[in-house]
């Protein structure tokens, strides 16, 4: 199992996986927290391909070959557990050769091809929840996933349709998913996003990250699943609901003293 009950998971990394430089920038950082934090369970994560972009016009990101050849290097280098969203079935095999989670985005998360063959792989799939279901409903794609022979699963929580260009985050969502037997993780960076509402692109409220973050430990959470870029304003995709990586390790801190406290 690579979930560990005993200790914080942590998936960090870059939105898009970008370039070996920022992939270098951030690991270096996880990699410090790691090692002055015990209580850490860290998974690097990347996007190859940020396949759902708002507008015909937004980057898409390094793509499948060069990602796994920068999510290969950080493994190695960092000793790092590594996942990335996959989008068609197809793309499971390749990915599971180099990544020990695979991850399916929320606008495909009852894509039942999709999940099977993720399950297929054996290795850990992390379901994003979809901004148009109920935790409730997530116990049929747990289902899904473990008929398929899954060996584990975890779920995330990353906010909910809010009427137009906006998220909210319902704190029960974690006592409800955490029923279906299976870790439940909260997007701190994916929920404070205001989807389409950058003329063409995401908008979003990074400053919403922090109390959002701790809040859902209070309330639960196993885990947290955070994006972070040395400069957000140059990041290719979601740079207003990036953490920068400067302010990272205090963010982590705070929250583990939540996680403590309630643990």
């Amino acid at each position: 199992m690579l979930f560990d009950p005993k200790r914080l998971l942590l998936i960090a990394g870059p939105c898009s996986l970008e370039s070996e430089a920022t992939c270098r920038a951030v690991a270096e950082v996880l990699a410090l927290l790691r090692d002055e934090e015990p209580s850490l369970n860290i998974v690097f994560k990347g996007s190859f391909d940020k396949a759902n972009r708002t507008s015909g016009r937004g980057e898409r990101g390094p793509g499948l070959a060069a990602s796994l050849k920068l999510l290969a290097w950080v493994k190695k280098k960092y000793s790092f557990p590594v996942l990335t969203d996959i989008h068609l079935p197809t793309q499971a095999k390749p990915v599971a050769k180099v990544c020990d989670v695979l991850q399916i985005p929320a606008f495909l998360c009852r894509q039942t091809d999709l999940l099977l063959a993720a399950a297929a792989t054996k290795r850990v799939v992390n379901v994003k929840k979809g901004q148009f279901l109920s935790p409730m409903e997530m116990d049929h794609v747990v289902a899904k996933l473990r008929q398929a022979g899954a060996k584990e699963i975890w779920q995330t929580e990353r906010g909910t349709s809010f009427g137009y260009q906006n998220l909210v985050v319902d704190m029960r969502s974690f006592a409800i998913l955490r029923r279906h037997g299976a870790p439940a993780i909260f997007d701190a960076t994916h929920s404070v996003q205001l989807p389409g509402a950058a003329g063409g692109a995401s908008g979003g409220q990074r400053e919403f990250v922090p109390p959002l973050a701790r809040a859902a430990l209070a309330a639960g959470a196993n885990g947290l699943f955070i994006e972070t870029h040395p400069d957000p304003a140059r990041a290719i995709s979601d740079g207003p609901s990036q953490v920068p990586l400067a302010q990272f390790p205090a963010l982590i801190a705070s929250c583990l003293r939540v996680w403590r406290a309630t643990r």
